[in-house]
């Protein structure tokens, strides 16, 4: 039992809150499913709708934690982990799929491509078992996997094959570094200018999704503020941490 359990007040587990609940795992699950439609527009080559398939995962999993505290699923339905249901998900919508569509969309040097989205998918795996994966202070530790943006981006912006694959490498040996990543909806630190900045990022892709085949160069790069901003501020309180 962690501390979170431990403040938390007891639910009343009525049937109407057993139904939120396995609606809450239902809405966690169906994650998987629009990575399988995912899949499956990756194959027939239509981008678009890959991108689309794959934002709502990111949305799922964005809120899905927020409704199941909410409900409180861990005590309404004790019997089912909605956690490991969560990280199966997690597995196969941020880290398959968008290994996928780098290999579909030949992002990297054809000598090397396969290696490398061998490697996203070994490092992930490997960070998604550990147990410190995320602290109880709420952080990730190591690179948290964001392949569906990262795909995002080196395709969205045309960099050469041997930088994209450089770029990826880099990334999943972030997987073994122990950096604290934050948690934008749950790390308390600057957690409303976060999660402010998060939305006007989430709206600016949701904007460059709808104008697809077009790319639009300069929205995309202004939005890598925020990426910019996550990263920066997992740094300085890494460091604050470590001093202290």
């Amino acid at each position: 039992m962690n501390g979170d359990d431990l403040q938390r007040p007891a639910v009343e587990a009525t049937p109407a809150r057993r139904l939120a609940a396995w609606g809450v795992h239902l809405f966690t699950a169906s994650g998987a499913v629009a990575g399988l439609l995912a899949l499956l527009a990756i194959a027939r080559g239509d981008v678009a709708v890959a991108f689309w398939w794959m934002a709502y995962t990111l949305v799922v999993d964005s809120v899905d934690g927020t409704m199941a505290r909410a409900v409180g699923v861990k005590q309404v339905l004790p019997t089912v982990d909605g956690a490991r249901l969560d990280d199966c998900v997690d597995y196969f919508t941020y880290v398959l799929v968008p290994a996928f569509f780098m290999l579909q969309t030949q992002l990297f040097p054809p000598a090397v491509a396969l290696p490398v989205a061998a490697l996203v998918c070994l490092a992930s795996g490997y960070g998604f078992a550990q147990t410190a994966a995320k602290t109880p202070d709420h952080y990730f530790t190591g690179f948290p996997s964001y392949w569906n943006v990262v795909a995002f981006y080196l395709w969205a912006l045309e960099w050469d094959a041997w930088t994209n694959a450089a770029i990826t490498t880099l990334l999943a040996v972030g997987v073994f570094v122990p950096l604290r990543y934050i948690y934008p909806s749950r790390t308390t630190t600057l957690r409303p200018l976060t999660i402010g900045l998060a939305l006007c990022w989430g709206a600016a892709l949701v904007y460059a999704l709808s104008q697809l085949p077009a790319k639009h160069p300069t929205l995309v790069h202004a939005s890598l503020a925020f990426p910019t901003y996550y990263v920066g501020l997992s740094v300085i309180l890494h460091l604050r941490a470590i001093r202290h």
